[in-house]
């Protein structure tokens, strides 16, 4: 087993598995690289290694904790893992969720360019919101490549915008064009001796958990979709983040999409809650009927009160509410 000279990350979510399957079919069995991809696939069963290894000539595998990174081999993040590119081997962790993600491209992006630099390609595919924008920012700061699929082709054309809007990218092209595109980057990277051999320290504590970085910044008046945590506000570029103690990353697109659902599960809770207590006052009423027609009346009037209350958020849930375009068109409520 050869080390590449080349690492491609590669992150894609909704269409992103045909995206994938025509770069890999274009690529030759002796490509110098190795590539790591991230599709937001969740905790479900994956078959994309499978997809990827049957159509072109090089092998795929999920990958495993603690493997060694080899030229001509796809590695793919296994189910509810992030997968961390090091210096040599891969990391797994199921570490915080990042853009509601894990696997999250981020953590897969922000690994391999602090740990390989300008040996990186970073592509970013189709997709919604914006998972990968802020990982490409990092390949970009380190000198690495960035690639972008043209959006106005790509089924979900938020993610590859977000990166044009917020990334100085290299290169914008067709799906069908990357395969190709990453020959020549790859043999040209290998023709002026580039090996991917970068900085030999451990992977970023922020690709295993916690980011201690919690305390040097003020919490703001927002609290953490996923834990309930406090959040602090951070800026990437253009790109702002928030960030609680336990480790959930979310842009501000993903965040306003996070927390119009948990507004959202709020409401039906409340419904639920109301449910339960209509039932339990028809419970009352059937049971003191026959004993106290006053007090019965009394939990006729609080089921009434049920029904009325219910109604009203009904109609929140039923009603249309504003999405506003943010940044190149993402609206807060795309998945």
């Amino acid at each position: 087993m050869s080390p590449p000279g080349t690492i491609i990350v590669i992150g894609a979510s909704a269409g992103g598995v045909d995206a994938l399957r025509t770069i890999v079919a274009a690529l030759p069995r002796e490509l110098d690289a190795a590539l790591f991809v991230t599709l937001h696939i969740g905790a479900h069963k994956s078959e994309l290694p499978w997809l990827l290894g049957r159509i072109g000539t090089l092998t795929a595998s999920h990958a495993v904790d603690g493997e060694e990174i080899r030229a001509g081999h796809v590695f793919v993040a296994p189910p509810d893992h992030h997968m961390v590119v090091e210096p040599g081997r891969i990391v797994l962790t199921r570490g915080p969720r990042e853009n509601m993600a894990r696997p999250a491209i981020d953590p897969m992006f922000r690994s391999a360019a602090r740990a390989y630099g300008q040996d990186v390609i970073g592509i970013v595919l189709t997709g919604g919101l914006n998972d990968g924008t802020a990982g490409l920012i990092e390949v970009k700061a380190q000198g690495g490549t960035t690639i972008v699929q043209n959006p106005a082709n790509a089924y979900g054309s938020s993610m590859p915008q977000s990166a044009i809007d917020n990334v100085v990218v290299d290169h914008v092209e067709e799906i069908a064009a990357l395969g190709p595109l990453l020959i020549r980057l790859v043999a040209a990277h290998h023709d002026s001796g580039g090996r991917a051999h970068r900085n030999q320290t451990s992977g970023d504590a922020q690709e295993r958990g916690m980011t201690g970085q919690f305390t040097q910044h003020k919490p703001v008046a927002v609290t953490c979709p996923d834990c309930g945590g406090a959040l602090r506000q951070s800026q990437l570029g253009s790109l702002t983040q928030f960030t609680c103690h336990i480790g959930h990353v979310y842009t501000i697109e993903v965040m306003m999409a996070a927390q119009f659902l948990a507004m959202e599960r709020f409401i039906e809770q409340a419904l639920r809650s109301l449910g339960e207590r209509g039932e339990l006052c028809r419970v009352m009423i059937d049971e003191i009927r026959s004993v106290d027609e006053g007090a019965a009346n009394q939990w006729k009037a609080a089921e009434a009160e049920v029904r009325d209350r219910t109604a009203v958020l009904q109609g929140l849930l039923n009603r249309r509410w504003i999405h506003p375009a943010i940044n190149g068109g993402v609206r807060p409520a795309e998945g």
